[in-house]
């Protein structure tokens, strides 16, 4: 089903994607994908159509080589629905052009490495990446992770594109771009957000200050609050190793007359304190960042405690342009639930590889260093419509150029504001 799924969303989805200066490079999958037999076959028959297949594959391969593109994250753990996200996107991603002919003629082949949401681990996946011939790495997932791997990847000048390492130091190297925003932006943005909307102006913030995500993000939105008009009545920090009791944290932004707790965190401590909140009838606004995305998928949470819950975020499942009713419903169809936001992040990071790519004439037998070279000078030329931003561009620094949506949770599921 995942493989007939994705040749029929070849000849319908399409990413518009142009060079600045050149619209010789616009990326296009409208043209007709191939017919794809549903019939159930057995005997010669069977055996002489898998042959044709390996024929079409070799001569695929022999015309315009391989580009092998890795893919870390967490797919077991407690960061997997995240992880397992990208993994799945990305997977839909590579299908889908490789049905429609491939980046340059060249056939993708993907490889995804669990790394538990760990940084050694996280290194030791890149490692397995390397030595299976990895040429390009879309990863990791996790803002920890990544910062120890960006280090790697750049010492090979190895072209590394995270679909949602936010952290700023996830990308502190010139081989380096992201699809999300960094966390310097999610705080700055969710500030602007709150204040220019009006939601709230006593405002509690409980954060992870052990988290560099969690920190960053923090730090950023206590700056730019005062330029909104937003006054921090509480703020409640908490650790790695003390991540299961909120009460103090709650109770201290209860008795402050807080009208909107910020979360910049995870979700897993973030159902913690929505079910800890509806235990002590404190019931303010809450509000997260992409962290956040997750949360109706925690195991035995109560959904219901989730009703209300605001979050900065660039993609919406519920948008009504065609490209995300297009991605959700193959999304479903294939895997069988909503996808999230990092599921998006990570189906546009495929897509950008291939526009850059394109731009940058990149060839099969180039050397991973040299299709470095060339994907940072066209990571600055080329504009991106994807599902998290339309016109998206990048600077030389990594950081993409795009505008912030926020979503509210209505009815248990996520609906665009």
């Amino acid at each position: 089903m995942k493989k007939l799924l994705s040749l029929a969303m070849a000849a319908t989805l399409a990413f518009s994607v142009a060079a600045c200066g050149s619209s010789d490079n616009t990326a296009n999958n409208d043209s007709a994908a191939p017919e794809a037999s549903t019939e159930d076959t057995t005997g010669d028959s069977s055996a002489a159509e898998d042959s044709s297949a390996a024929e079409d594959g070799s001569t695929a391969a022999a015309e315009g080589g391989v580009l092998k593109i890795g893919g870390i994250g967490p797919i077991t753990g407690g960061a997997a629905v995240y992880g397992v996200a990208v993994m799945n996107a990305a997977n839909m991603a590579v299908d889908e052009i490789n049905a429609a002919g491939g980046i340059n003629g060249m056939q993708v082949e993907f490889q995804f490495e669990d790394d538990e949401h760990d940084a050694e681990k996280s290194i030791n996946a890149y490692n397995t990446l390397k030595d299976w011939g990895m040429q390009m790495l879309m990863g990791t997932v996790t803002s920890t992770p990544c910062t120890a791997v960006v280090n790697e990847s750049a010492k090979d000048n190895m072209f590394h594109l995270t679909p949602s390492g936010s952290a700023v130091e996830s990308i502190a190297q010139p081989n380096a771009f992201r699809v999300c925003f960094s966390d310097p932006n999610q705080g700055v943005a969710s500030a602007q957000y709150i204040g220019e909307n009006d939601i709230a102006t006593k405002v509690a913030v409980i954060y992870d200050s052990s988290d560099v995500y969690s920190s960053g993000i923090y730090e950023k939105f206590a700056a730019e609050a005062a330029n909104q008009g937003i006054e921090i009545v509480a703020q409640g920090a908490f650790t790695a190793d003390n991540k299961t009791d909120f009460s103090q944290q709650l109770q201290a932004a209860k008795d402050a007359g807080a009208e909107l707790v910020f979360l910049p965190i995870y979700y897993t401590e973030a159902s913690i304190i929505l079910k800890q909140a509806a235990g002590m009838n404190f019931e303010p606004i809450f509000f997260g960042c992409d962290g956040l995305d997750g949360l109706l998928a925690v195991e035995n949470f109560d959904t219901s405690l989730a009703e209300g819950v605001m979050l900065l975020t660039p993609f919406a499942a519920d948008a009504e342009d065609e490209l995300t009713q297009k991605f959700v419903s193959a999304y479903k169809e294939a895997y069988g639930e909503i996808p999230n936001q990092f599921a998006a992040d990570a189906y546009d990071a495929i897509y950008i590889i291939k526009a850059a790519a394109e731009q940058a004439g990149i060839t099969a037998d180039m050397s991973a260093s040299d299709m470095c070279e060339a994907m940072k000078a066209a990571m600055t030329q080329v504009t991106v419509d994807g599902l998290t931003g339309e016109g998206i561009t990048w600077d030389a620094e990594g950081e993409p150029s795009k505008s912030p949506k926020a979503v509210k949770i209505t009815d248990g599921v996520y609906t665009a504001m």
